[in-house]
């Protein structure tokens, strides 16, 4: 099977502010991405109140830096990773060999690229009645200031090819150097536990692991969005949260659960 190398196929270059790169959603306008949706939520899905989530930065570490200006939580990162990753030049000491489970993987042509990402986040996330697609491109950001994008490979095509580009850490760069994860980071939740918090999206709703309460979760058991409202670690009075899962759509499905902030230079 051929890669669908994410940014040497299906990408064009990274454009910030909810212009295109290498997924491929709609951008944020309100339409729904095409495809199967999954959860088990129907129907509107229901106004969520703000919850200050200012909290949950101070997991943030490795390339991120934090500030709060206002209203917004800004997050600034160089998006390299803090793992190895043969997306590294063979010259450099945080380069390492493909060592993963896929038998079937493949190096595709883009490298590591330094960037000067800026997410600006609200600081009090909550719910909306009309959720917006994701936007191509950075649709959240991980603990360790790596970029995330959604569950596409292009115009909505499945990963399912781009899958054997993923390093042993489950990421790769796109064609202008944006390294960034589709599905669970590995590296992260091999370090901080597989019900830990390991991202944020740019609505502000922070993303988990794939373990909740001792139980593996899979898409099914999420709402349409990939989410759910309960008790976690660091908001014990309850939040709308993200899971990572090993299904389709991974991190989010039909959109952000609430309004996204923005992400520039």
């Amino acid at each position: 099977m051929s890669v669908r190398a994410c940014g040497f196929v299906c990408c064009g270059a990274l454009l910030l502010a909810g212009s295109a790169s290498c997924s491929g959603s709609p951008s944020a306008s309100g339409q729904s991405p095409t495809g199967t949706t999954t959860g088990t939520t129907s129907g509107a899905p229901q106004a969520i109140p703000a919850v200050d989530a200012s909290v949950m930065y101070a997991k943030f570490v490795g390339s991120a830096t934090v500030t709060r200006e206002g209203t917004n939580m800004v997050l600034r990162t160089t998006n390299v990773p803090d793992h190895k990753s043969p997306y590294f030049p063979t010259t450099d000491p945080r380069y390492q060999a493909y060592n993963g489970t896929n038998p079937q993987f493949q190096l595709n042509p883009n490298r590591i690229i330094e960037q000067q990402l800026v997410f600006r986040i609200p600081a009090a996330p909550a719910g909306v009645t009309n959720p917006s697609a994701t936007p191509l491109g950075p649709i959240g950001v991980a603990v360790n200031g790596v970029a995330i994008f959604n569950q596409y490979a292009g115009p909505n095509q499945p990963l399912t090819g781009e899958i054997n580009s993923f390093d042993q850490y489950a990421g790769h760069p796109q064609q202008t150097g944006v390294y960034h994860y589709h599905v669970e980071p590995l590296w992260i939740t091999a370090n901080v536990g597989k019900d830990a918090l390991i991202g944020v999206l740019l609505d502000g709703f922070p993303v988990y692991g794939p373990v909740e309460n001792g139980q593996t979760l899979a898409s099914a058991q999420l709402d349409a969005y990939h989410g759910h409202v309960g008790v976690t670690k660091e908001f014990p009075q309850g939040i709308y949260h993200y899971h990572v899962s090993a299904d389709a759509p991974y991190i989010n499905g039909s959109g952000f659960r609430g309004a996204a902030g923005t992400l520039g230079r």
